[in-house]
């Protein structure tokens, strides 16, 4: 049931932000679990994750160019018309964007496919990954015109469609990949990373499928809601699209600029790595290290925050737009102290049991484990910034994630070239390269969210009690990880240590009462989670 207004908006908020969360996070599993099989699969390891990534990275860039920002485009204009009653221009806004960026799709696959030879071989300097550019291009056209769907239902605050079709998207894409590299077994390893591309387009065709049919059954209820809208003001078609251009090109081109930074690594590190004496071989082993393992398990933690970061979005601007600020302010506020909670842990978890993790998941590739413990201290960064852009983006500041991401990427392309060359530094550059480049993109897009809206961040909770939350969680993992090391294997040890980092960790973020009561309100079932608290005399019943 779509649904423009609620009665109880902080659930609503929250309902949506755990279904996205629940999505997110089983996405990445599953994407983990694909990485997981191919680095460890013989023939293949971190040489055909380094052939993969690349391919990848220059389809992530095409596909930020067409459609990245679109979800949160579409989504802001459709909540910012529902929020006056005018659904019917709700929906020719939908329309006119469908047709818009399908048109743009199709450019962006046709580029990607004819000119897969050009960017392998001048670009890339990679032969060996034209192929897998081929097989990826049909998957831009496929990503757009769903990214235009998944932007109406979620301007209704329906975050259903985006879930499930993320949900099944990635399902598809590992079953798929796995089969393919099954078939493919003993072929040369680009043709197994082709191959395992070749799984992303069959899985976005189908992600494409569902959409369409969730839209096709919801059709009837839409019209209904069109005959009744209220406040109808028709604009020209040219006015509606320069419209989604103003609010999407912003947006996305903090995507892109994201996606630039990840082809900053494409271009520069096995450049710089055979600038210092490496082989090729040695070099693209090194890349696909730190694509195929190392952004594999920086990225899981983005899926427990990036649901605040997409719900942000619709929610303040539908505030905004009735001048609701101090609805907006509480979200705002909230979103960052469960975005800090998240952060911590999961940084601090994989630089002291780098090592370990390595060798539970990759035991036929476990090399890397400073690399991880470097890498690790991005996450605090990238999960703010995401917020923080959420944010700024429902605020109407569409523009300064971008700008700011542009100072960090500009940052990085310095770090990279300077340090990589290093020979005592070498692959670490890239690492160090993405730490400043997302620590001065948040700091930029942090300081002008300050300036447009007075947040409610108390230091003493907002950091002291999480950075004591956490080195509790950090000093049982590592006593308990080298006490069961001593008396069982080490797989068992690592996930004795992870399950008891996450149980102290609970407990402590409970015993420093960093949520408040209302806080605690907003968490899906918060008032059965208060009241069990109140009976544990963690909390008093009555908090003003």
């Amino acid at each position: 049931m779509i649904k423009a207004k609620t009665n109880n908006k902080k659930q609503s908020f929250m309902k949506g932000v755990l279904i996205l969360m629940v999505s997110q996070v089983l996405i990445k599993l599953l994407g983990f679990a694909y990485r997981w099989y191919m680095t460890n699969k013989p023939g293949f390891g971190d040489e055909g994750n380094g052939l993969y990534g690349a391919g990848f990275q220059i389809y992530t860039l095409l596909l930020a160019l067409s459609s990245i920002g679109v979800p949160n485009a579409i989504s802001k204009l459709v909540s910012e018309k529902l929020a006056v009653g005018d659904t019917k221009a709700a929906h020719r806004i939908f329309r006119i964007a469908f047709y818009m960026f399908g048109t743009i799709g199709f450019i962006g696959t046709s580029i990607l496919f004819f000119g897969a030879n050009f960017i392998a071989n001048v670009i890339l300097c990679n032969p060996r990954v034209e192929y897998t550019l081929i097989a990826l291009s049909p998957s831009v056209f496929f990503v757009t015109v769903s990214s235009v769907i998944r932007g109406y239902f979620a301007g209704f605050q329906n975050m259903t469609a985006t879930a499930t079709s993320q949900t099944l998207e990635q399902i598809y894409k590992t079953v798929i990949t796995i089969v393919i590299l099954i078939v493919l077994t003993g072929q040369d390893v680009e043709i197994m990373a082709a191959g395992a591309n070749l799984a992303t387009t069959l899985a976005t065709m189908l992600s494409f499928a569902y959409l369409y049919i969730f839209y096709t059954k919801r059709r009837k209820e839409i019209f209904e809601g069109i005959k009744k809208s209220t406040h109808y003001t028709r604009e020209s078609i040219f006015k509606v699209i320069k419209g989604i251009i103003c609010v999407s090109i912003p947006i996305s081109l903090s995507s892109i600029i994201s996606a630039i930074n990840k082809n900053v690594d494409s271009i520069t590190v096995i450049r710089g790595l055979k600038s210092i004496g490496w082989s090729e071989e040695l070099a693209n082993n090194a890349y696909g290290m730190l694509t195929g393992k190392i952004d594999t398990l920086i990225n899981l933690p983005l899926s427990f925050n990036i649901a605040f970061a997409i719900s942000l979005v619709p929610a303040i601007s539908a505030s905004i737009s009735k001048g609701d600020k101090k609805s907006a302010k509480k979200r705002i506020s909230f979103s960052l102290l469960v975005t800090m909670l998240i952060a911590m842990p999961c940084t601090m978890g994989l630089v002291v049991l780098a090592e370990p993790i390595l060798k539970l998941l990759f035991p036929n590739a476990p090399d890397g484990a400073m690399l991880l413990g470097v890498s690790s201290l991005v996450i605090i960064f990238t999960l703010l910034a995401q917020t923080v852009n959420g944010a700024l983006q429902g605020l109407g500041k569409v523009a300064i994630p971008a700008i700011a991401l542009a100072c960090g990427a500009m940052a990085k392309v310095f770090v990279n070239i300077t340090l990589i060359p290093i020979h005592h530094i070498n692959i670490y550059g890239a690492a160090i390269g993405s730490i400043i480049c997302n620590m001065v993109s948040f700091v930029i897009a942090f300081v002008v969210l300050k300036r447009n809206i007075k947040l409610d961040l108390n230091f003493n909770k907002f950091v002291l009690k999480t950075c004591v939350a956490t080195a509790m969680m950090c000093v049982c993992s590592i006593f308990t990880y080298n006490f069961c090391s001593t008396i069982t294997n080490l797989k068992i040890s690592t996930l004795i240590s992870i399950f008891v980092a996450i149980v102290i960790y609970i407990l402590s973020v409970t015993v420093l009462k960093i949520f408040s009561k209302e806080e605690i309100y907003m968490i899906p079932f918060g008032h059965n989670i208060y009241e069990l608290l109140v009976k544990f005399g963690i909390y008093k019943e009555k908090i003003k």
